[in-house]
């Protein structure tokens, strides 16, 4: 059962991991479709990988092929308003995306996860508790797998992070539980408003079984739902936190399952996400044992507060990918340390202003290391900085003077291009030399 009934003619737009995903998808259906590719780039990605068989037009748009077609599969990056594609729904012709071919296709349960920020970290959780669960899962979708080629794994269960791009095309996904973590402004120019960007998102709600949201962002909360609703949130209620002997400790109805301290994942927005991720594992019944023993043992995805090193008790984190101010603040809010910390700021700041860190600084032990073309724009903020050219320089001092109970923690505010190709090449940096500094902090031996 693929849900095609009646579809024989294919036009696939946009080449690329999605595209060839859908491709080799319709090419294993006992069915047989005239499969057709059309990619605006001249050049583009996955071209070498396409069957013979699958006509490509390249560098531009091929309206005979569109207007003829059965089915159109938009990659997500196309915006439904693109004037070709207008036409086409225009002239009656089903515009889907490669989700879309998922949910007809999909016999197991799934889960699902949208919003601004921490999708990727969610969805990657998720995956971890099942993996130690013993569950066979595939995750995917925005994130590591194209959706439509872990169905031929055949897993156990699919874990789905979903973009608003992606479930705007998606009508038909039943899910066992979906949440929606957060709303801030993001994709402003396919967008009329914060407002039109959210109801892509709550998209995600139309066929879950459980509706899951934000207690402390409620524009997450669907205005009306068919299905059971639950939330997550730092009071007390559904998925919160208690005080329990003196510590604070992630709760289920008020009932303490293990202490926020042990989350491996750095910082407060992990303890939310944390919080969600269970949300979502108690839906498809993963052992709560095994959850908390992925939440003690995952550290996070590669530049997104990752802990790298830990040695007598200093840790170092790599958070590379916080590329603006908002990710920094992020990384920075609740942060909960014992000894100080040790901020790497600076890199390329794309023009921005960085005096909202004033604030949150001054209420944090920090020591601020600021390196990079625009070390200056940082060096105000704080009374007693430190100036370096590179972030090697910052992190021999910092090895030099941390002790235990301080954490180093990469996340520059700002883009890397200054002295890095990218982010992870920043982050792999950080990564490489952390693991050899963590043994020269003040007090090793």
């Amino acid at each position: 059962m693929n849900g095609l009934d009646g579809v024989r003619k294919v036009v696939v737009i946009g080449l690329g991991m999605t595209g060839l995903s859908v491709v080799n998808h319709l090419l294993r259906q006992p069915d047989e479709f005239e499969i057709k590719v059309i990619d605006t780039r001249p050049t583009p990605p996955g071209r070498d990988e396409l069957p013979s068989q699958v006509k490509l037009c390249s560098g531009q748009w091929n309206m005979d092929w569109l207007l003829a077609a059965d089915l159109i599969v938009a990659s997500p990056g196309v915006a439904l308003a693109t004037p070709e594609l207008v036409v086409a729904k225009q002239a009656g012709i089903e515009i889907v995306g490669d989700i879309e071919l998922f949910a007809r296709a999909v016999t197991k349960p799934v889960v699902a996860i949208t919003g601004s920020n921490g999708k990727s970290t969610v969805t990657s959780l998720v995956g971890e508790m099942a993996k130690e669960a013993g569950i066979n899962v595939g995750v995917g979708g925005n994130i590591g797998f194209a959706a439509l080629d872990m169905l031929a794994q055949d897993h156990e269960l699919y874990v789905l992070e979903l973009s608003s791009f992606q479930l705007e095309t998606t009508s038909s996904l039943q899910l066992k539980a979906a949440v929606y973590l957060n709303l801030s402004e993001d994709h402003m120019d396919r967008y009329s408003g914060l407002d039109d960007y959210s109801q892509a998102k709550m998209r995600i709600f139309n066929h879950t079984e459980l509706a899951v949201f934000n207690r402390d962002d409620l524009a997450t909360r669907p205005a009306s739902c068919p299905s059971a609703m639950t939330s997550f949130g730092f009071d007390s209620a559904e998925y919160g936190l208690v005080n329990h002997e003196g510590e604070e400790f992630l709760a289920i109805e008020q009932q303490p399952l293990m202490a926020t301290r042990d989350i491996a994942l750095v910082g407060r927005h992990n303890v939310a996400n944390s919080l969600a991720a269970l949300a979502l594992a108690d839906a498809v019944n993963i052992d709560r044992s095994a959850a908390c023993r992925a939440l003690r043992r995952y550290n996070g995805l590669a530049h997104r507060c990752q802990l790298v090193a830990n040695h007598q008790d200093v840790r170092w984190v790599n958070d590379s990918k916080a590329t603006n101010l908002a990710s920094t603040l992020a990384a920075l809010k609740g942060l909960n340390l014992s000894g100080k910390l040790h901020l790497l700021v600076g890199g390329d700041g794309k023009g921005a202003d960085f005096s909202e860190l004033r604030p949150v600084l001054a209420d944090l032990n920090v020591q601020l290391y600021c390196y990079g073309r625009d070390a200056h724009l940082f060096a105000s903020l704080v009374d007693h900085p430190l100036s370096v050219e590179t972030m090697e320089q910052a992190m021999i001092i910092a090895a030099d003077t941390a002790q235990a109970g301080d954490m180093v923690l990469l996340s520059p505010a700002c883009a890397s291009f200054d002295q890095f190709p990218n982010f992870m090449a920043r982050g792999d940096a950080f990564v490489t030399l952390a693991t050899e500094l963590q043994y020269k902090v003040s007090g090793a031996s």
